[in-house]
């Protein structure tokens, strides 16, 4: 089940967000040398959504996504699943969920800033490299998926 997520649920969130940053053996040096970087912050975006994604019947939240929009782009900002639940469709349900709305809102692609490791899941997903990017830790991808 998806649903819009609410600030209610930013400790959930947070703990999502930590669990499956650290889950990536690469990423884990980096992240502890800079805890700020495992915090996650409401989105102050008016454009922004955030959904969210349970899927232990229990309404127990196990993943996430977070959005913003500008012109015709929605911004993937965020996609994280809990470790414990990775490798279930649950990023791609999420990911179906946002291009169901970018389309819905007449966006004609998808962007997100992509780390290396996940490179495989989004061009499985129908995302393209557009660029490498820089970001604080390191290489990244600069991926896009048209919708048109």
């Amino acid at each position: 089940m998806i649903r819009d997520a609410t600030p209610a649920d930013l400790a959930a969130l947070q703990s999502i967000f930590e669990r499956a940053s650290l889950s990536n053996i690469g990423d884990r040096p980096a992240l502890l040398d800079h805890p700020v970087a495992l915090i996650f912050a409401w989105p102050d975006d008016p454009t922004a959504r955030c959904r969210a994604a349970s899927a232990d019947g229990e309404g127990n939240l196990v993943g996430f996504a977070t959005t913003t929009r500008a012109e015709h782009v929605i911004e993937l900002v965020d996609l994280f699943v809990d470790p414990g639940y990775m490798r279930q469709g649950i990023a791609r349900s999420l990911l179906d969920d946002v291009v169901v709305h970018a389309r819905a809102t007449g966006a004609r692609r998808i962007e997100v800033d992509g780390n290396p490791h996940a490179h495989a899941f989004y061009e499985a997903v129908g995302f393209v490299v557009e660029s490498m990017v820089v970001t604080e830790f390191g290489p990244g991808l600069r991926l896009r998926r048209s919708l048109e």
